[in-house]
């Protein structure tokens, strides 16, 4: 009689426990620590859109590795195909320019130049054209769209009221350095 005594008080302590537990997580629930349900779901809601957010952030770094490769080959093939090797080539593609756009070509200067681009040397080049206003405008469009790259840098006009118009071109380009 005195066991199930005891274990008659034992069960109403734990049941005492219980409902004191009970009580504690209604009160949690209720409470502003934990929050209302609206609340729970705004906040997910807007942890859902930062994590679609940084998805769309993270995404441009997708296949990273062939896009360097990509890069690499392409900043081969431009110095490949748009850089002269030779002074000669230079004056070619400058001398091609300036027939196909009707100028003729009075002077040009050229004067090499350190660069801090490893493997190119800049070439600085002053130029005196001369031919009629639209073959000189014909001849700049033509140059900055030559595959050999070239960057003007300033331009004068001049000239008489009759004949030709005179044109004086700063400019530049880039020349492979030879391996020393």
């Amino acid at each position: 009689m005195t066991d199930l005594r005891q274990a008659r008080k034992k069960v109403k302590v734990a049941i005492g426990i219980m409902l004191g537990i009970d009580v504690l997580a209604v009160a949690l629930l209720v409470s502003p620590l934990i929050g209302s349900a609206n609340s729970r779901r705004l906040e997910m809601n807007q942890l859902w859109s930062e994590l679609q957010l940084k998805t769309r952030q993270a995404e441009p770094l997708h296949n990273m590795p062939q896009r360097v490769a990509l890069a690499r080959q392409e900043i081969s093939d431009f110095y490949k195909h748009r850089f002269p090797s030779e002074y000669s080539e230079i004056l070619t593609e400058f001398g091609k320019a300036a027939a196909g756009a009707g100028v003729t070509i009075d002077n040009v200067k050229y004067k090499p130049s350190d660069t801090d681009i490893e493997k190119l040397q800049m070439v600085e080049m002053d130029a005196d054209l001369s031919g009629n206003y639209v073959a000189l405008a014909k001849f700049i469009n033509g140059l900055e769209r030559d595959p050999m790259f070239f960057i003007i840098n300033g331009i004068e006009l001049g000239g008489a009221q009759q004949g030709p118009v005179k044109l004086k071109m700063a400019l530049e380009t880039y020349l492979k350095a030879t391996p020393q």
